[in-house]
């Protein structure tokens, strides 16, 4: 008997000691999974030698033959050889197995942490919506004031005071940065929720001039606005901002928000759909249930009251 034969049957006779020595007291009891894993491995040293041992035993001994190809590299050539049927039927075999696996197997049709973390989240949710749906108004400010907490506050500030500048302070509606910088750029339907875009300062008309706006008129409404609709400012505010915010600045429905003070519409709007401005932007709050937007809103705009 070749040597190489030999040599791979003593391999194959170590091995398997290795591995009863190290895993052969998983045997016995009503567990046969532990069986399975050694016949298992027992299998794959087996296969694993025997393979190795035959294709080099086809180098050793085996010359080439057949129909080389036209091309060649510096001499060398390719031989035309035709597919080995048992390759083509694993082949086959793994892009039906993989075709099983992705759409009645895992993941697919399979049990899911993710799936059931989820069901849990909605079913939880849903009592949650049911339990709190009829709150009065106190019950859901001090909601709103708890969310806040947790949420917000992070970047607004436990006073909701901006911490500094670097987020918007909700005592008040409207800073005069955050006024200017809308007016000079607009916003779009992803900042107002459901109300119309909002042009940039080259489609805001100023119907007391019959001009654009211009930069001193910008200033002046702004500091107007966020003073809270007082002072100097009224006349441009009414001939360039009121026909879509209301002479009050309170807003129209689906058309644009209330400068002039914070609803809850407009804060679960922003919490909708993220809100992008002069300091950086805001992410939207999927997280959060109808009910907690709501008594964000509620409490936000307690705040600036």
């Amino acid at each position: 008997m070749n040597k190489l034969y030999i040599l791979g049957a003593l391999f194959i006779v170590i091995l398997l000691g290795i591995t009863w020595q190290m895993a052969g007291g998983i045997l016995g009891g009503k567990d046969y999974m532990g069986a399975l894993a050694l016949l298992g491995a027992a299998a794959t040293a087996i296969i694993a030698v025997v393979v190795v041992t035959k294709y080099v035993r086809q180098m050793q001994m085996d010359t080439a033959s057949g129909e080389l190809a036209e091309e060649n590299w510096d001499g060398i050539g390719e031989y035309k050889n035709e597919l080995p049927f048992g390759w083509a039927i694993i082949f086959a075999g793994l892009v039906i197995w993989a075709v099983w696996y992705f759409v009645a197997g895992y993941p697919v049709n399979a049990y899911s942490q993710i799936g059931e973390y989820n069901e849990e989240v909605a079913t939880h949710d849903a009592e949650f919506n049911a339990k709190y749906a009829d709150m009065d108004a106190d019950t859901k400010v001090e909601m709103g004031n708890s969310v806040f907490i947790v949420q917000c506050a992070p970047c607004h500030g436990l006073a909701a005071d901006g911490i500094d500048g670097k987020a918007a302070n909700l005592n008040q509606r409207l800073e005069v940065t955050t006024v200017k910088y809308v007016i000079e750029n607009g916003s779009n339907n992803q900042l107002l929720g459901t109300e119309m875009p909002m042009p940039d300062r080259n489609g805001l008309f100023n119907a007391n001039t019959g001009a654009l706006i211009t930069d001193a008129e910008i200033d002046t409404v702004s500091k107007y606005v966020a003073n809270g609709m007082k002072g100097a400012g009224a006349d441009i505010f009414a001939g360039t901002c009121a026909a879509c915010h209301g002479a009050d600045g309170m807003g129209q429905p689906y058309v644009a928000p209330s400068v002039a003070a914070f609803t809850p519409e407009l804060v679960v709007n922003v919490l909708n759909h993220g809100k992008k401005g002069a300091i950086g932007a805001m992410p939207a709050f999927a997280n959060l249930t109808d009910i907690q937007k709501e008594a964000l809103g509620a409490y936000v705009t307690s705040l600036s009251k």
